[in-house]
């Protein structure tokens, strides 16, 4: 039963880091004016907030208990790099592009 809990909690820390992931490239993108600013910024940035935020969820509110994965490398993957991955592919597939927006003028 531990093990199911744990599984379910590491499912749904996986998915916060695919929002977590959306919402900052999103936000690189709206933000910075530049085309490789955003990537830049997504790349190095975004792997640092998910790091931090694996090592808040599974050290002090001991997310994925009862689960062994195996090594290091597989939850560096599935908690970082797998989510940062579907994150940026939904931002940029599935969200139109910043500039497609007419926003009005403020004046």
């Amino acid at each position: 039963m531990l093990a199911l809990v744990g599984f379910l909690t590491l499912i749904a820390l996986v998915g916060f880091h695919v929002l977590l992931a959306g919402v900052t490239t999103r936000f690189f993108r709206l933000r910075l004016s530049t085309g490789w600013g955003s990537v830049v910024y997504t790349v190095v940035l975004t792997p640092i907030l998910l790091f931090v935020s694996t090592l808040f969820f599974t050290g002090v509110l001991n997310v994925g208990i009862g689960l062994d994965l195996g090594s290091p490398t597989i939850v560096f993957g599935l908690l970082i790099v797998l989510p940062l991955v579907l994150g940026v592919a939904i931002d940029y597939l599935y969200v139109p592009s910043p500039e497609e927006y007419e926003l009005p003028d403020t004046r």
